[in-house]
């Protein structure tokens, strides 16, 4: 059986979600899995759970892209061991890779691994680049919310109003009220 998995990692993003099924379908899946959720989440993507419990023997698991399966070259490669342990194989269609010959599953691995070596060396440079900008006084960072509303958090919490009232009203996490109250009373003290 031909079975397809589709992901996007937002709710918004439904447009990409209804791209992946038609490109699903086009491909002559019989079965689709499909969910909303960011990939980082392993947890929560219960749909990813479910394919991989449910494939068989001689099936084959179709994904448009690659980056809506895996989140890593490590999480790529315990996938295709799930895969191959079951006798399934995958096939990613942007990159016309079919782990069901030995040559596909090379490909697959050198791709994969090159793709996060590329993520590995942008990060880095946006590393070096956030610290060249501090060294030269251009980047000050997110300005803390929460503490710039100190005086309304405290005038909140004076009349009576909970954490969880002043952060939906405030727009800030309830953690930051807490933090907020916290180092309120220190200052007290």
């Amino acid at each position: 059986m031909i079975v397809g998995y589709a992901r996007t990692s937002t709710v918004d993003q439904t447009a990409g979600l209804e791209a992946q099924e038609r490109d699903l379908l086009a491909a002559g899946c019989e079965k689709l899995f499909i969910e909303q959720v960011s990939s980082v989440d392993i947890v929560a993507r219960i749909k990813l759970a479910e394919v991989l419990d449910f494939i068989r023997e001689g099936d084959v698991l179709v994904v448009t892209k690659l980056d809506r399966l895996a989140r890593s070259v490590a999480h790529l490669l315990e996938l295709l061991e799930v895969l191959t342990a079951k006798g399934a194989s995958l096939r990613i269609l942007a990159m016309g890779i079919d782990t069901a010959t030995p040559t596909g599953k090379l490909m697959l691995t050198i791709l994969a691994g090159v793709a996060e070596f590329e993520r590995s060396i942008m990060l880095e440079r946006q590393r070096e680049g956030i610290a060249r900008a501090k060294a030269e006084g251009k980047y000050k960072g997110r300005a803390p919310t929460a503490l710039a509303q100190r005086d309304e958090v405290m005038r909140l919490k004076g009349e009576g109003l909970g954490a969880t009232e002043i952060a939906k009203l405030l727009g800030i996490g309830r953690a930051s009220v807490y933090r907020v109250q916290s180092q309120a009373n220190n200052a007290a003290i």
